[in-house]
């Protein structure tokens, strides 16, 4: 039976090679898997999965309209699984749709993703994989000042860490930086 299973972790906590390992995973035994990200998330363009340690590979956009279901139920012979990168971005009717992939055509989903904003905040996307996964699982990395597991997002700009501001700024290392909750109340003051 089918799952939708959410696997969360901090930036640098490796969803990203996790998701790439597992798609190697499945074609290697003949296995059909689609992959889908999140077309807001266009660091290394459109459309695609990309591992800071520099490995990628091509995907299928989300966009607002996309019918995620529609995509995989039309596809010609159906895929074995699902992977969804970036699930912090997802939309209420893209999370259903995933639902509806598990439990109407019965295969497995899996989603990557952020939990937290740098405010503290769940992302709206994680909040709706979190009331309807399956399982729920963290990819755990620790705090770039510590040794504690960073649970914690820190944005920064200009140097200095800031907790206002846009909700979604699309960035890497140079403005992001996963930490503890020690250290995102009270980072250190130079970084």
């Amino acid at each position: 039976m089918a799952q939708l299973y959410f696997r969360f972790g901090a930036m640098n906590a490796s969803k990203s090679i996790q998701l790439l390992t597992v798609a190697h995973n499945y074609e290697q035994s003949g296995k059909k898997v689609l992959v889908f990200t999140p077309a807001i998330d266009d660091r290394y363009g459109v459309g695609k999965v990309a591992s800071r340690v520099g490995i990628s590979r091509e995907a299928i956009p989300i966009s607002d309209d996309t019918d995620i279901f529609a995509i995989v139920a039309g596809e010609e012979g159906r895929p074995h699984c699902v992977l969804v990168d970036e699930g912090q971005f997802l939309g209420k009717q893209h999370v259903e749709q995933l639902v509806k992939i598990v439990d109407e055509l019965d295969i497995p989903v899996i989603v990557y993703g952020l939990l937290k904003d740098f405010k503290n905040q769940l992302f709206p996307g994680s909040a709706h994989l979190l009331c309807e996964a399956d399982k729920i699982e963290e990819i755990k990395t620790v705090c770039v000042y510590c040794n504690k597991k960073a649970t914690h997002i820190l944005k920064f700009k200009d140097g200095r860490p800031v907790y206002t501001g846009e909700t979604i700024e699309i960035g890497g290392n140079d403005t992001y930086s996963s930490v503890c909750r020690r250290h995102y109340y009270h980072p250190p003051v130079a970084y």
